[in-house]
């Protein structure tokens, strides 16, 4: 399989291939029963991902970029959930919307495995671009959510 080394790599990838997602597991195949719903423990018709493709309005903003805010925004969930998480490129067939309004996939395939390394790089050149008053981060619940 596939090692993605820098987000250079990540954008060849994307560009060359369409319909690519990131899911955030300890391995592509890692599937416990299926995908829920963090907040009501619902089960989801597929697994969630976030789609690496960028939205048309994003129209001549660098790819990589764009990338490197997919990957920061769940970045988080390599710390919060089992040590060995962390981002695989798949494809597959959507079957729904999930609660976050992430694509649920089927029929998932692995791509690529996503180096710590092209974390580090998208977290640094978001703080490049972020505008200096920026409040950024990765996504969390908020902490009254939390029962733990």
């Amino acid at each position: 399989m596939q090692q993605v080394t820098s987000l250079r790599e990540l954008a060849d990838l994307v560009r060359g291939r369409k319909e690519l997602y990131v899911r955030w597991a300890p391995s592509p195949e890692h599937r416990p029963g299926i995908s829920r719903d963090e907040l009501t423990g619902v089960e989801l018709p597929g697994l969630s991902v976030n789609p690496l493709e960028p939205e048309p309005w994003w129209r001549d903003q660098p790819l990589d970029l764009w990338l490197a805010r997919k990957l920061y925004d769940y970045c988080h969930l390599r710390h919060e959930r089992r040590r060995d998480t962390k981002p695989w490129v798949l494809s597959g067939r959507i079957a729904g919307t999930g609660p976050d309004n992430e694509p649920l996939l089927t029929d998932p395939e692995p791509v690529a495995r996503i180096s710590t390394d092209v974390l580090d790089e998208a977290r640094d050149l978001l703080q490049q671009h972020a505008k200096a008053d920026a409040q950024w981060g990765p996504l969390r619940r908020p902490p009254e959510l939390d029962r733990a």
